[in-house]
């Protein structure tokens, strides 16, 4: 079903991906990871089932993954499915939750062996060029929750990473509801802060003319803002000008899930995005991962230098025969502890050049003087009373 509803707008389609993906001389060039996201009923599950289709009629199958537990049914071959590890209704009764509730421990329990998903990615990335991600419809529990960012960062730290945002334009021609999809992708932006693409979902329905002027003109969203009457008009006026420098970086492709429109532009993004990971992120998370390497390593040397304060240095006399004496580390004493040599036993033990009856005797008269000196005085003094 999925390859005949490609098949019907593959004409359409003729161009190839950009060559911007193509092997780099030294080994083969890391995926590049689609992490798409969206408010429920955008359409993405869909654009991901398009963008499958299309890859595969390209040559170039991408590495699918399907992060939603809930879904009924996937429409696109999956490779790593979340729903074959966690099986959302038992989560639901074994926790007593809600649906959002089973889902953000669904995908809790799933980023607990995120590590054998890199290991699967790594993989194919002899085969796969691109890793599509599709994740769950409620898009509060992804992009909010400590499993999304687990995903997300896990991803980037390895892996040219874009986030796609994909957006309902049939229902974005209120200029409320359109800042209201805007400001949404701009707190996505800044919490992954990753380079980021806005597909305009459903042109097929209306094209996308008016959001991109509207992202470009700002008199034209003004006037659109005129013709509302309610007091979030005067809010959203606001915000149109801080969201300015926003859309002056943001890369936007219109899309039509169902007919396969705009996906070659998209590709085009796609390139563009990769060489920013390439050229901006990458350096970055290469430098945080020295200095967290850094750090462990200056934590480590700290409780050593700690441990052996407390432990103090420790001594061991050679005796007089050696005329030194050495200083052993904790971990030497448990080497050495009791096993000294013997000739150095008997270098410490040795006293048969030493004559003890003299020694005693020197020590004795001396003594024995002081006595009678002592004893002498008492008696003169005692009869001189």
């Amino acid at each position: 079903r999925l390859y005949g509803l490609v098949g019907g707008a593959r004409n359409k389609m003729a161009a190839p991906a950009p060559a911007a993906e193509s092997r780099a001389s030294g080994g083969p060039r890391p995926p590049a990871c689609l992490l798409v996201l969206g408010m429920a009923g955008s359409g993405k599950t869909t654009f991901v089932q398009r963008l499958t289709g299309y890859l595969h009629g390209q040559g170039c199958p991408p590495y699918v993954i399907n992060l939603d537990p809930a879904v009924h049914e996937v429409p696109f071959p999956a490779n790593i499915d979340i729903r074959d590890t966690v099986k959302y209704k038992e989560v639901m009764k074994q926790y007593g939750l809600g649906p959002n509730g089973g889902i953000v421990t669904s995908l809790n329990l799933f980023a607990t062996r995120f590590d054998q998903v890199m290991k699967f990615i790594e993989k194919a990335q002899n085969m796969s060029k691109y890793v599509l991600i599709d994740t769950p419809g409620q898009i509060e529990v992804f992009t909010w929750s400590a499993s999304g960012t687990i995903i997300t960062e896990a991803l980037a730290s390895s892996f040219p990473t874009i986030v796609i945002y994909v957006m309902d334009t049939s229902r974005s021609t209120n200029p409320v509801t359109f800042m209201s999809n805007m400001l949404y992708a701009c707190s996505i932006l800044y919490k992954t802060k990753l380079p980021f693409i806005v597909v305009m979902n459903k042109t097929d329905i209306i094209d996308h003319s008016f959001a991109v002027e509207w992202m470009q003109d700002f008199e034209a969203f003004q006037d659109a803002l005129n013709q509302e009457t309610t007091y979030v008009s005067n809010l959203t006026r606001s915000m149109s000008l801080v969201l300015d420098e926003f859309y002056s970086s943001l890369r936007v492709v219109g899309v039509s899930a169902v007919l396969g429109t705009g996906l070659d532009e998209l590709f085009v993004q796609v390139a563009s995005a990769t060489e920013e990971y390439e050229r901006e992120y990458r350096p970055e998370y290469e430098r945080l991962k020295k200095s967290l390497a850094s750090a462990q390593s200056q934590q480590q040397k700290e409780q050593l230098e700690r441990l052996q304060k407390d432990m103090g240095s420790i001594t061991l006399d050679t005796g007089t025969a050696t005329g030194s004496s050495s200083v052993l580390d904790p971990s030497d004493l448990i080497l050495t502890r009791g096993t000294l040599d013997e000739e150095e036993e008997e270098a410490d033990s040795d006293t048969d050049d030493i004559d003890h009856r003299v020694t005693e005797e020197s020590h004795e008269e001396p003594a024995f003087q002081n006595f009678m000196q002592e004893s002498v005085a008492q008696y003169w003094k005692k009869n001189n009373k």
